[in-house]
């Protein structure tokens, strides 16, 4: 795969026994804007990290612009820019100094240097604030400098690790609108990691979602939303116990429709929710269940993420601990 930008093989990750990422293949074409959805210790970073050469595979091969991420480690480096989850800025110095010192890493000439530094402040629409010290800028302002410090050595490839964490929406909104003029006017291959439907919805050519270092589903997010069929039946049910039964009625007859259930929260997917409501509140009173509310909507990737893995994203991510806490570990005792 010569032509793609990112090109993947089984590559895997294993520590202490148990797999962050496990024998994902995915190919990322030059140009795309690429989503690797699913929840915290999901096993996105991780793939991240092997991508951009900060950590070594346990096995499988990848390359990213061409190069071997293993015996072209350098090229690959040189290929890419990375926008890492934790801000890495140094909060003493400016934000023109902090881009001076990236440049200076990465060996641009003092000329070149100084004109990167003034395109990219003003691509980001930091140019007003290039002397304040980082220390005084909000979280919107540190994201859009660590975007400009990514594009300072003009990358092929830029990965973005959650790149929107932690933000407020309106904030988080115009960071969309610099990924997206970044991919469309600058043609750069951008892999972003979220957990955040309506971001990768909103800016994603393609997705991969990952669950337990696993990739489950990929396509277009419309793609992935009209697989699941016409429409998603939301009810909310007085208890667990009785979702539970509910749940159960629809595995025991699967030509009702599909179902997934999260704690009192049960999912119908069916061609004709219309048709279906009458049906579902005749089932609830034979099965003598109360229900608190219920909706139709149209297939959401929150919807995709549970159909595939039956459980919701929110969910899944109550058991990030444990992996955070095991790459934690290995980094510590390298």
């Amino acid at each position: 795969m010569a032509d793609a930008a990112i090109h993947t093989e089984k590559i895997t990750k294993k520590y202490d026994g148990l797999t962050a990422v496990d024998n994902v293949d995915i190919t990322v074409e030059k140009g795309e804007l690429f989503g690797l959805l699913g929840p915290n210790g999901a096993g996105k970073s991780t793939l991240i990290g092997m991508l951009s050469t900060m950590i070594r595979p346990s096995s499988g091969n990848a390359s990213v612009w061409g190069y071997d991420i293993r015996s072209d480690s350098t090229k690959v480096r040189k290929s890419i820019g990375v926008v890492f989850q934790d801000t890495t800025l140094d909060q003493k110095l400016t934000g023109r100094e902090n881009l001076d010192l990236h440049g200076r890493l990465y060996g641009l000439p003092k000329k070149l240097r100084h004109q990167r530094i003034s395109e990219v402040l003003e691509l980001v629409e930091l140019s007003q604030w290039e002397d304040e010290i980082v220390q005084k800028y909000s979280g919107g302002m540190m994201r859009r400098l660590e975007i400009a410090r990514g594009l300072m050595h003009h990358p092929n490839v830029l990965f973005m690790d959650e790149p929107t964490l932690g933000l407020d929406p309106q904030t988080r909104n115009h960071i969309w609108d610099y990924i997206k003029d970044l991919n469309r006017e600058k043609s750069i291959t951008i892999i972003l990691t979220t957990h955040y439907m309506e971001e990768a919805d909103r800016l994603c050519k393609r997705l991969a979602i990952i669950d337990h270092g696993k990739i489950i589903a990929r396509g277009t997010p419309q793609e992935l939303k009209s697989a699941l069929g016409g429409d998603i039946l939301t009810l909310e049910l007085a208890t667990t116990e009785g979702a539970g039964k509910l749940t159960e009625h629809y595995k025991a007859n699967p030509s009702s429709g599909s179902v997934s259930a999260s704690d009192n929260i049960v999912k119908i997917t069916t061609a004709d929710g219309e048709r279906t409501i009458p049906e579902v509140l005749k089932i609830t009173s034979q099965l003598d269940l109360d229900i608190r509310s219920v909706s139709l909507h149209k297939p959401t990737l929150d919807d995709v993420f549970l159909h595939h893995t039956g459980k919701g994203i929110r969910d899944a991510e109550s058991g990030a601990g444990t992996m955070k806490t095991l790459r934690r570990r290995s980094r510590a005792g390298k």
